[in-house]
């Protein structure tokens, strides 16, 4: 169970103030996968982090219950000076998994070959995505936080994210931020739109996606 009190986070710029998460409240279903849709810009980024712990509010409380990942498509909580496999060793021993086989099943999920061997700081965004997307498949979470990784690799590494993410959701959910509103379709039966750093929750993405459109009209 994720719920979110009152956050609020701002960043300072030469401009000015910019709160990208403006007195946000909300109560993620239990066992039902969300989407959250937004402008680039928007916050939903920084709301992901927010609620796997990455990044504190300026205001605020986050309630978790449960094992949560950290944001898949976000690389920065891995060590850049260790390899993809000692990185995959460390965090296999915060979560008190098997390491062996967690270093095993990333390897062989992430699909970038003998660099899973080399400094994290030598990959590229889009390796250093694969190398957490499969890592955050070894490990049975609850709920996993989604920011826009199904569109990471080429059409067979996508299809491989479907299919993880299709046996997952037999028994955690997801949080999920995407520009795409068919791949929210795919995996997500509520859906919320983000602006202005407020935050509205509809029943369907159906519904989202037409308060979406009208927020980019506007």
């Amino acid at each position: 169970m994720i719920e979110l009190q009152n956050i609020t986070k701002m960043y300072r710029t030469l401009a000015g103030p910019n709160i990208v998460i403006d007195d946000v409240s909300i109560k993620f279903p239990r066992n039902k996968s969300m989407g959250i849709l937004g402008r680039n810009g928007a916050g939903k980024s920084t709301l992901l982090r927010i609620i796997g712990g990455a990044e504190l509010p300026d205001k605020g409380r986050v309630i978790r219950r449960g094992r949560i990942s950290w944001p898949i498509g976000f690389g920065g909580g891995f060590n850049g000076s260790l390899s993809g496999e000692e990185n995959c060793r460390f965090v296999s021993r915060i979560y008190s998994q098997d390491v062996d086989r967690i270093v095993d099943e990333t390897r062989e999920f992430a699909e970038i070959g003998n660099y899973f061997y080399e400094p994290v700081r030598t990959y590229s965004s889009g390796m250093r995505a694969r190398l957490a997307f499969g890592l955050s498949m070894a490990i049975d979470f609850e709920v996993y936080l989604v920011d826009e990784v199904t569109a990471v690799g080429d059409k067979l590494f996508r299809r491989k994210c479907r299919n993880a993410f299709a046996d997952r959701q037999e028994r955690a959910s997801l949080i999920m931020v995407s520009h795409s509103i068919e791949t929210l379709r795919d995996y997500c039966k509520q859906c919320a739109v983000l602006e202005h750093g407020k935050m509205t929750v509809f029943d369907t993405v159906d519904e989202a996606s037409e308060a979406y459109d009208e927020v980019l009209a506007a």
